[in-house]
């Protein structure tokens, strides 16, 4: 009777454990920015070298959109494509200057893996858009030179949100499927990131593991 138990409690364990394995292939919660330095002295200097740089960047950026906006002789395709680049310009360094600020003062230096996701994923989608929109950007100043007289006509205001919006799209949407090849990986080894955000390269770099070795190295963690 007792063998037969033993039995039963194994092929439900070895169950169980095939369903966690097909469910999740990556075992890593957290991941560890090592970010630029250990000593606290540096860290500090660090950190108020790039509050300033973080705080320019966003004052400059948000007084070119706040310009923009007032003014209405500024109401141009030009000026239009300026604002929307400096909105993108705020945006980026937002994505991963913060959170390298406070990781500079605090002890603990752990992302989550949804965390690292969504970073990820937002600033891979920003670049890819503030790349696409240099090429409108490079658009519109062919249209101005070229054809001066007839510029406000080619390039009217629903040409131009269509382009705006088409960018973003293109950048959020090429980003998403980056983003989820790299993070389906199997991380079930080492979780430290040398960088100080969560880089796409970076992040890849500790895919050491095959997914045989995760199962492996799962099956190995139960046992013990």
């Amino acid at each position: 009777m007792c063998e037969i138990t033993h039995r039963i409690m194994d092929s439900l364990t070895a169950s169980t454990m095939w369903m966690i394995l097909e469910q999740n292939q990556s075992w890593v919660s957290e991941f560890i920015l090592i970010g630029f330095s250990s000593d606290p002295t540096t860290n500090s200097i660090l950190f108020i070298v790039f509050l300033l740089i973080y705080l320019s960047s966003v004052l400059g950026n948000g007084l070119i959109i706040m310009l923009v906006c007032l003014d209405t002789q500024l109401h141009t395709p030009m000026y239009f494509f300026l604002c929307t680049l400096s909105l993108l310009d705020m945006s980026y360094v937002t994505t991963t200057m913060p959170q390298m600020l406070v990781h500079l003062l605090a002890h603990s230096q752990t992302i989550s893996f949804a965390g690292c996701w969504l970073q990820m994923y937002v600033f891979g989608a920003l670049g890819i858009t503030e790349c696409t929109f240099f090429v409108v950007m490079a658009y519109d100043r062919y249209v101005a030179i070229c054809y001066p007289l007839r510029y406000t006509v080619i390039l009217n205001w629903g040409l131009c949100i269509r382009l705006a919006a088409g960018s973003w799209i293109c950048g959020f949407f090429s980003s998403l499927l980056h983003t989820f090849f790299t993070m389906s990986l199997p991380y079930c080894g080492p979780n430290r990131v040398n960088h100080y955000f969560c880089e796409g390269p970076s992040v890849r770099s500790l895919e050491e593991y095959t997914p045989v070795q995760c199962h492996m190295t799962f099956i190995a963690s139960l046992w013990k």
